[in-house]
């Protein structure tokens, strides 16, 4: 059975391997996860309730208390070597062989199931933390497109304005710009106020001030990883923290069975009764005024036993609904899983044909903006390839996070807990 210094060098372990070994590799989440860890308050309740049900083990496995009887005789009782004065009895019961250390079993297996739901509950904070994160990058990175947009639409307005001071193209070009300008500097005015809003709710993760910086990177790294990229059939989810927590609920209900077998053994008592006995003063028998010791022994008699079968029968009952949960726990991480393996894939095609697109877009820009110089080409299409640019630069962005995000979804579901290597 595991140590909780065993459970704290895993767990440590395990938190290391996944911030330097996962698939986004990047050092300011990896802080904010550090942060997260340490400072989020659902997280710390499920560490002390694991802890808390470590604390279950010493109680269950300790003998019953000893009972002491003290008995005073308001009229002394004559006996032939004396008068009783008083009498002490103590005893001590001791359960079946083998009930303590089965009761003991138990309640450490329900601490493991405990430990298991912590991984869980950390876990499932990570992937809220990198999901928030990469909502952040995709705004923070479109208002740098917006502001970069701005300037090129400032360049537009004053070859407009050339053009319409030359005589050769209408003033309608120059408030075409000006309302495209118009919805561009709105659009990033309630942006930023979306931005101040997804940073105030990250911080509220990390149980910190709401108005504490957040700093975002530039970019979102993704480390391809081939084996990520598995079918659900071939991944293993029976490690993952909410199939292990089941598992080991399993395993406890199992055990609870040989617990319930053992209550419905007889208990032994031994014990010893001492009689305090005054002299006689009117003869002098042999052994007068010696206290009397008397060894005690009982039995329990555990002969109603429709309690002790229904503790069997409902331990039964509660293993085999913890096998059909991890089942049906298990189903679902697939399915999860299947999901997430598809948004990966589907980002990563859909970043590489907005490169294309950008790539492509950029050059028919460039030919639409000399053909308007020398009068060749419609102001509008110039206006409208600046916005398809722009409209592909925001996909691949939006892309980006959403790969972010499904890349976290997969780590979050191969995650594997290695605290059962050393049973």
């Amino acid at each position: 059975m595991k140590t909780l210094k065993i459970y704290i060098q895993k767990g440590l372990f395990l938190f290391c391997l996944f911030l330097t070994g996962g698939i986004i590799k990047a050092q300011q989440i990896e802080d904010y996860l550090r942060l997260a860890s340490e400072n989020n308050p659902e997280v710390k309740a499920a560490y002390s309730n694991f802890e808390a049900a470590l604390q279950k083990a010493p109680q269950v496995s300790a003998l019953p208390d000893p009972t002491l009887t003290v008995s005073a005789f308001g009229q002394m009782m004559e006996t032939r070597l004396g008068s009783q004065e008083a009498r002490f009895t103590l005893m001590q019961m001791f359960p079946w062989f083998g009930k303590l250390e089965a009761e003991k079993s138990t309640a450490l297996l329900m601490a493991e199931a405990k430990f298991q739901k912590y991984l869980l509950t950390q876990q499932n904070l990570f992937l809220k933390v990198k999901s928030a994160y990469a909502e952040m990058y995709a705004v923070s990175e479109e208002i740098k497109l917006k502001q970069k947009n701005l300037e090129i639409l400032e360049s537009y307005r004053k070859l407009a304005l050339n053009r319409f001071e030359s005589g050769s193209a209408p003033m309608v070009n120059v408030v075409k710009v000006d309302i495209n300008r118009e919805e561009a500097i709105i659009g990033i005015e309630l942006m930023q106020e979306e931005l101040k809003t997804l940073k105030r709710q990250f911080n509220y993760l990390l149980n910190r001030n709401a108005d504490a910086e957040v700093v975002i990177q530039d970019n979102l790294e993704l480390v391809n990883i081939p084996e990520l990229l598995v079918t659900a059939e071939n991944a293993s989810f029976e490690d993952h923290p909410e199939a292990g927590m089941l598992e080991k609920e399993k395993l406890a209900f199992e055990n609870e069975q040989l617990v319930a077998k053992k209550m419905g053994m007889p208990m032994i008592g031994l014990g010893v009764d001492y009689t305090i006995i005054a002299r006689r003063t009117d003869a002098n028998p042999a052994d007068n005024g010696m206290d009397a010791i008397m060894p005690m022994l009982s039995v329990s008699l555990p002969i109603f036993r429709k309690k002790y079968n229904a503790r069997i029968k409902e331990s039964k009952l509660m293993a085999q609904a913890s096998v059909q949960q991890k089942e049906a726990v298990i189903n679902d991480l697939k399915s999860e899983f299947e999901m997430a393996s598809y948004n990966l894939k589907k980002s990563k095609r859909l970043i590489e044909l907005y490169d294309k697109q950008i790539e492509s877009s950029g050059q028919a820009n460039k030919l639409l903006i000399s053909g308007f110089s020398n009068a060749s080409s419609d102001f509008e299409e110039v206006l409208q390839m600046n916005q398809d640019i722009l409209m592909f630069q925001t996909e691949k962005i939006n892309a980006l996070a959403n790969a972010y995000k499904a890349a976290a979804k997969l780590q979050f579901l191969l995650f594997k807990n290695n605290t059962d290597e050393n049973e």
